[in-house]
């Protein structure tokens, strides 16, 4: 077959038996083409008709250091000459071993000292919600706290534990009621309004730190992070860093949380853990939730929850080379000119095309909010967001929008400047392409 042929042959499977996800099936494949991706290099996706395009949003915000990186492909190469995987449930292997303590010693001493390891990042939420809920029914005078505390508009993934925390209608609305018992508040000025039986009701309250992600790449008011560990600690409430998009540099350092020098209760990863090659997550804890599991068969404390995959041998290897990439290539130390050049070339969109309204630039994540070029929003029917990510392809940039008029820029930390100067004129070009006519 022609390269022609094979992707129309591959078109027609897709659209016969595949479904995708976060997608509208009625015009899968019908208003737009449908890319099929077949290798990747650094920042560059090639698909199977030759095209390249730089990958914008890091193949939905996990890919870390570039796709085809040499030391993870190795790494994972390697382990896979060993073996593919084992359980652990039951046993360990030294990888797993390895990893925990790596990840445990980038925060203060005797803090965060546990690791649990899962799949993904909505699994990683899942296991910490079920985590603080059993350790506080199990700890003597916090049997009460039975609920959580989210904030507005966030996002924290899809199984039914996270999905009770979701703030967005449109991804949770049907589910409500199925999950965990959970209040919402917009602001720290809503935390501290809460009844004092709210409170002593609350188990765990879980926030995105530094930036909330699905909500339009939305960034927190500096030094709330302190002001939510005290207003935590003043009254026993477990704190909860959902670091699935924000962890492993996006933000300028390893953890959003390391911005304002904060510590959570839990802290869960996944995502860009394993450079974005392979799915994993982890879950960091204290020795004091640990603890609060300790005692005989018989008194029921045992955390009966876990995956087939749980410290997936090839994940941990890969985990291991892309933080050894860190340090070796000095990733964190690179990053404060291309963080700055964001900020310019943003600011530079937002002043000369008339159809964006807004940006939002936190370290190396950006959101930027679509509009006419009379300054009127689109309605959410419009999908402006799908429409002006379809229109930068032609000019080279692959991305997705969060919300129906927002678009993020989210590259993989290797990225060079000179990379995001093309990825900034295609985002300018395709945002005109798309509203020139409205």
């Amino acid at each position: 077959m022609t390269p022609q042929e094979q992707t129309s042959h591959w078109i027609a499977q897709d659209l016969a038996h595949c479904w995708h996800p976060f997608n509208p099936q009625s015009i899968w494949g019908r208003e737009s083409e449908i890319l099929m991706i077949e290798q990747g290099e650094g920042v560059w996706l090639t698909d199977s008709l030759g095209r390249k395009y730089i990958d914008g949003n890091s193949s939905i915000w996990v890919n870390i250091h570039g796709h085809s990186h040499p030391r993870l492909i190795a790494a994972i190469k390697a382990q896979l000459d060993k073996i593919a995987h084992s359980s652990y449930l039951g046993f360990g292997h030294g990888l797993a071993s390895e990893l925990a303590a790596r990840l445990v010693s980038y925060f203060p001493e005797n803090t965060l000292t546990r690791v649990f390891f899962s799949d993904d990042g909505s699994t990683a939420l899942e296991s910490a919600l079920k985590l603080a809920f059993q350790s506080s029914i199990q700890t003597p005078g916090k049997e009460r706290r039975r609920r959580f505390i989210a904030f507005s508009n966030c996002y924290h993934g899809d199984t039914m534990g996270a999905a009770s925390l979701g703030g967005v209608g449109t991804f949770f609305e049907k589910f409500r009621g199925f999950g965990m018992e959970v209040s919402h508040v917009r602001s720290m000025y809503d935390l501290r309004a809460l009844d004092e039986e709210t409170c002593a009701q609350t188990c765990g309250i879980v926030i995105e730190p530094i930036i909330q992600g699905v909500n339009r790449m939305t960034p927190w008011p500096e030094g709330m992070l302190r002001e939510l560990r005290d207003w935590c600690d003043s009254r026993g409430i477990l704190l909860i860093f959902d670091e699935v998009m924000t962890g492993f540099g996006r933000t300028g350092h390893l953890f959003a949380c390391m911005k304002e020098g904060i510590t959570p209760d839990f802290l869960c990863c996944a995502k860009g853990l394993t450079g974005g090659y392979t799915p994993m997550a982890a879950v960091l804890t204290t020795e004091t939730v640990y603890n609060a599991f300790l005692g005989a068969p018989t008194e029921g404390k045992t955390f009966y929850y876990g995956h087939s995959f749980t410290a997936h041998p090839i994940g941990c290897a890969a985990a291991m080379a892309s933080l050894d990439i860190f340090e070796q290539e000095r990733t964190l130390e690179q990053l404060p000119p291309k963080i700055r050049l964001i900020d310019e070339l943003s600011q530079q969109l937002l002043h000369t095309n008339p159809f964006v309204s807004a940006v939002r630039a936190t370290g190396m994540i950006l959101g930027i909010d679509l509009c006419r070029a009379n300054g009127a929003p689109f309605t959410p029917e419009e999908r402006a967001g799908e429409k002006a990510c379809v229109a930068m392809r032609p000019h080279g940039l692959l991305t997705r929008p969060v919300v129906h008029d927002t678009v993020v820029l989210m590259p993989p930390l290797c990225i060079t400047e000179d990379e995001l100067r093309l990825a900034f004129n295609a985002l300018d070009a395709g945002i005109r392409d798309a509203f020139t006519s409205c």
